[in-house]
C-alpha cells in the first residue's frame, strides 16, 4: 500500500532540478527516487511477463525469485528448451511463443525483455503502446532510428520504461560520482574504458540451423558487437562525469584473431571528443584478458577506478617519519647528486595502493550492506522496475542515460565502419528531463 504519492515531477521539483538539462549528475537522483518509489510500492505486486528466457533472462529470474514484490505470470520464448527451463521456476506461469500474445495477456502489468538486440525496439514499442510497463535489456536498440522511436514512444505513452544499465544502481558508481562532484580528484582530464576477454564469444549450437539464433551477438543484423554488448555500459561516463555530449567520434575496428563466420569486430578502439577538449576512450579485445575490465576517471589530483571501487591520489598522504627515512635510504637520496643528467626522465606509475571508496552503504531499498557484498546493481535495477510497475512512476533520467549510452555505442560502430570522424548528429539529441 502506498505511503506517499510522490510523482516523478514532484520529486524533481523537490530536488530543485527541473530544467537542469545535461548539467545534472543523474546517479544520485536515480538512487534517491528509487528509495521513495520502493516505499510507495510496499504491499503491491508487479505482475510480469518474461520475454526471452535464455541466459540473460534466467539471470534475471535468479533476482526475481528474491524480490518479494515481483510475480512472474507469463514466460515467452521462441526456443522451446529455454522456455522449458524457465517453466521449472514458474510452473504456473502461462507459456507463449509469440511476444504479442504475452503482451496481450490481461494479467500482465509489465514485461521484461531479454531477447537478441534487434528485437528490443519492436517488442518494447509494442509493449508500451499496449499500455504495459517495460524493462528492456541493454543496449536500447539495434539502430539509431530505433533508439529514437523507442524514446519517443516512451514519452508519448507515459508508461514506465527501464533499460538494463545496472551501473546506474551500483553503489560504487554512486560514491565515485560524489567524489568527482566534490572535487576530490580535481579537474577531470581523461576518461578511459576498457573490456578485455579471451574467448571466441560463441555458444554451443545443437544444430547448424540454430547458429544465428543462438550466436546472434556475432552477426551485424542482430547485434552491434562489442560496442552494444560491452561499451554501452561504460559509455555512460560521458554524461555522468563530463555532463555533456561529445562533439565528434572516431575509431577503428578489426577482426584480428577470431577468423570465423562472424561479421562483428573482435577488436575495437573508439575515441569520443568533447568540446572542452576532454576525450573518452573505449577499447575492447577478446583475445587477451590480462587487464580485464574497468572504467577510469583521471583527474589532476587523483584517479578513480570505478569497477574496482578504488581511489588513487596523485600525491598521497606522507608516510610516518620513520617510513619516510627508510624510503629515502632505499632510494639513496643522500648519495652525491650529479651536476648534469638526462634532459628527460620517464615517468613511472605510482605504486601506492588504491583506497576503497566504500565501507558500509545503504542500498536503494533501505537495507545496509558492506563493500565486499555489494550487488553490482542488477538486482536493485530489476527491483526498482517492479516498484515502478506498481506505482506507475517512471524513474527520472534513467531512459535518457540509457538512450545516450546506446547512441554513443552505435555511433562508435558507425565511425569504425565508415572509417571517418563523425559529428554528433543533432537529430538524435533529446531533452535530458
Amino acid at each position: 500500500m502506498k505511503t506517499q504519492n510522490l510523482s516523478r515531477r514532484d520529486f524533481l521539483k523537490n530536488m530543485g532540478t527541473a530544467g537542469g538539462g545535461l548539467m545534472l549528475s543523474s546517479l544520485p537522483l536515480i538512487h534517491m527516487f528509487a528509495q521513495n518509489n520502493h516505499k510507495d510500492a510496499q504491499g503491491g505486486k508487479a505482475r510480469l511477463a518474461l520475454i526471452g528466457t535464455g541466459s540473460r533472462g534466467m539471470y534475471h529470474v535468479n533476482h526475481l525469485l528474491q524480490i518479494p514484490h515481483a510475480e512472474v505470470v507469463a514466460i515467452c520464448d521462441i526456443y522451446q528448451p529455454h522456455l522449458d527451463n524457465a517453466a521449472k521456476f514458474y510452473p504456473k506461469a502461462k507459456q507463449y511463443k509469440d511476444y504479442n500474445d504475452a503482451i496481450a495477456d490481461p494479467n500482465v502489468d509489465g514485461i521484461l525483455i531479454s531477447t537478441p538486440l534487434h528485437m528490443h525496439a519492436p517488442i518494447s514499442i509494442a509493449g508500451l503502446r499496449a499500455g504495459k510497463h517495460v524493462f528492456c535489456e541493454k543496449s536500447m536498440a539495434r539502430t539509431l532510428e530505433q533508439c529514437r522511436e523507442m524514446y519517443d514512444t516512451y514519452k508519448e505513452t507515459g508508461k514506465v520504461l527501464y533499460i538494463g544499465m545496472q551501473r546506474l544502481f551500483d553503489p560504487k558508481y554512486l560514491k565515485a560520482i560524489e567524489l568527482i562532484n566534490d572535487g576530490t580528484i580535481g579537474q577531470i582530464v581523461g576518461l578511459r574504458n576498457f573490456w578485455y576477454r579471451n574467448n571466441d564469444w560463441r555458444r554451443p549450437v545443437p544444430e547448424p540451423s540454430l547458429e544465428r539464433q543462438i550466436n546472434w551477438r556475432l552477426y551485424k543484423e542482430y547485434s552491434g558487437g562489442l560496442m552494444t554488448e560491452l561499451a554501452s555500459h561504460q559509455l555512460q561516463m560521458g554524461t555522468w562525469v563530463n555532463k555533456s555530449l561529445p562533439d565528434y567520434i572516431t575509431g577503428f575496428g578489426d577482426n584480428i584473431f577470431w577468423k570465423d563466420s562472424r561479421t562483428v569486430y573482435d577488436s575495437v578502439s573508439v575515441i569520443y571528443h568533447y568540446s572542452n577538449g576532454l576525450r573518452m576512450t573505449f577499447e575492447s579485445i577478446i583475445s587477451n584478458k590480462r587487464y580485464g575490465m574497468d572504467e577510469q576517471v583521471l583527474g589532476h589530483k587523483g584517479t578513480l577506478e570505478l569497477a574496482q571501487g578504488l581511489l588513487y591520489m596523485e600525491n598521497p598522504k606522507p608516510a610516518p617519519g620513520i617510513q619516510q627515512l627508510i624510503n629515502q635510504i632505499e632510494h639513496k637520496v643522500f648519495d652525491s647528486i650529479p651536476f648534469a643528467g638526462p634532459s628527460w626522465v620517464p615517468e613511472t606509475a605510482s605504486n601506492v595502493k588504491g583506497e576503497p571508496i566504500l565501507d558500509n552503504i545503504q542500498t536503494h531499498d533501505g537495507s545496509n550492506t558492506t563493500g565486499a557484498a555489494i550487488d553490482d546493481g542488477s538486482k536493485a535495477l530489476v527491483s526498482a522496475f517492479c516498484s515502478s510497475v506498481i506505482t506507475g512512476e517512471a524513474m527520472p533520467m534513467l531512459v535518457e542515460e540509457a538512450y545516450y549510452s546506446s547512441v554513443l555505442a552505435l555511433l562508435g560502430n558507425k565511425a569504425m565502419e565508415e572509417r571517418t570522424i563523425l559529428e554528433f548528429p543533432q537529430e538524435y539529441v533529446i531533452p535530458y528531463l
